[in-house]
């Protein structure tokens, strides 16, 4: 429901094609998101803000990068989701491949942290209200 109660109009979502093994998609591939899982030690409660900050102002203008956003988990104000949205997972694969990538994104490694074994996730969109 929205906020003024009514029902949502399902929108499809983008037309998707394919994905072969390397990550290339066709022109109508759907976006990516990715989301990585931190959490900011007791010693350093603002680290996780502080380095998502940093990251975000040195990603800007990135090619194919439509956003990102932190999330603090309501249940723990110590543990937060990094989620970025991608135009496809071509461009995420293709940045993820540059060399930038690893440097760029270095203040924030530190702190992730594994649920399940894995810090991150990569996910394509395959539907949208």
């Amino acid at each position: 429901m929205t906020p003024d109660g009514a029902t949502p109009t399902p929108v499809p979502a983008p037309a998707s094609t394919s994905v072969t093994a390397n990550g290339a998609g066709g022109s109508g591939a759907s976006r990516a998101r990715v989301l990585i899982y931190t959490a900011a030690p007791s010693e350093e409660p603002g680290a996780v803000e502080e380095a998502y900050h940093q990251i975000s102002r040195d990603l800007a203008g990135t090619p194919g990068l439509l956003g990102n956003e932190l999330l603090r988990a309501t249940d723990d104000p110590a543990a937060f989701v990094v989620m970025s949205e991608w135009e496809s997972l071509a461009a995420f694969r293709s940045w993820e491949e540059g060399a930038a990538h690893r440097g760029t994104t270095a203040p924030l490694r530190r702190y992730q942290r594994a649920p399940g074994g894995r810090p991150f996730g990569v996910y394509e969109v395959t539907a949208v209200y």
